[in-house]
């Protein structure tokens, strides 16, 4: 079942996935570059996207109009079977439909209600920082590791007043000197701006760097290097106390930071964007370290080879399970002798 409605200038399509007279689950998308579209054009346009890497239901039910046929012949071609797409159905089909039509007119409302409530914050970080109010796109990097190990700065995206979660990027980094942050930043910058100048990605409008006067003079030394003097930066850190609301907003050209009051909206925006780097920074550097010791951690045992390795891990679900295991247990792995097994454990351990 699918269903779209636009309203002020946003586009929302409702899925309800129905399997043997059953419903098990729905989902809103929001169609990017649907403007001065109508809904007859983009619900079809999305679909045809949608199911380019998905299966595809042999019956499509439309709430309304468009290029059905089409659409079903577009679908046809790329399932490799029948599908038939029926508009303006009776019965229980038109009760689904209208589930559908209800989810996305739900959805939309708020949208709407968070679009202008980040609206809103942009503006008062706009009039804040005085900036113009062209500044629309903000790109935040971070950087996380565990005691220099496995070093990931991420970059996330912050446009069209929302966060762009699929323009995230990781960095996996390796300063000289393990736990040197200010390196770190440097190299991702470097690399990330490197990519913008070479028209890879478009320039930020408001570059944060997740840091304080130290990682905000490396970021302006990358910018001026690259080119991007156009480029406004700022640094949000942790107050004194390093508490929630007590963040400084550092600038490159500036003695004194900027502390914006608690409750005020611009920095709610910036708290949001900088948490999100933070979150995905982790998430990444977490990645990076498991992967680093599952791998290394065996391999740096002699007489393990990447066949016992992969039969190790395997045989117990993953490092952990291996570590957690006896002598015992790792001698009954295929391949495993009682005494390479007392080598593993004594090298784990």
């Amino acid at each position: 079942m699918v269903a779209g409605i636009a309203e002020q200038g946003a586009t929302a399509v409702n899925l309800v996935m129905i399997r043997g007279g059953r419903h098990v689950g729905d989902r809103t998308f929001f169609p990017q570059h649907a403007e001065g579209a109508t809904l007859d054009e983009v619900v079809p346009a999305f679909l045809m996207q949608h199911y380019l890497d998905r299966p595809v239901p042999p019956t499509i039910i439309a709430a309304d109009g468009g290029e059905h046929e089409l659409l079903a012949e577009v679908l046809s071609a790329q399932s490799g079977h029948k599908v038939q797409v029926v508009e303006n159905p009776g019965g229980e089909r038109r009760v689904w439909v209208t589930m559908a039509m209800q989810n996305a007119e739900l959805a939309i409302r708020q949208r709407i209600a968070q679009k202008a409530t980040q609206d809103e914050r942009l503006s008062a970080l706009q009039e804040a920082l005085h900036l113009p109010s062209s500044v629309q796109r903000i790109e935040c990097f971070d950087v996380s590791h565990t005691m220099g190990e496995a070093a990931v700065a991420s970059c996330v995206i912050f446009d069209r007043l929302a966060m762009q979660s699929s323009e995230y990027r990781y960095f996996n980094v390796k300063p000289p000197v393990g736990g040197d942050d200010y390196a770190a930043m440097r190299e991702a910058l470097t690399r990330r701006v490197a990519r913008i100048v070479g028209g890879e990605y478009p320039p930020p409008d408001l570059l944060v760097i997740d840091g304080g006067k130290g990682q905000v003079s490396v970021a302006a030394e990358v910018l001026a290097e690259q080119g991007l003097h156009s480029t406004c930066l700022i640094g949000i850190a942790k107050g004194p106390e390093r508490k929630p609301g007590l963040e400084e907003i550092v600038f490159p050209d500036r003695e004194k930071p900027l502390q914006l009051p608690a409750d005020h909206p611009g920095l709610h925006l910036l708290q949001q964007i900088r948490d999100e780097a933070h979150r995905f920074a982790i998430q990444g550097h977490r990645a990076r370290r498991g992967k680093a010791r599952t791998t290394s951690t065996l391999q740096e045992i002699s007489g393990i080879g990447s066949k016992r390795r992969q039969a190790l891990l395997a045989h117990f679900g993953g490092l952990k399970g291996v570590q957690a295991a006896s002598v015992d247990d790792l001698a009954r792995v295929p391949g495993i002798s009682r005494a390479l097994a007392k080598r593993i454990f004594a090298e784990l351990h």
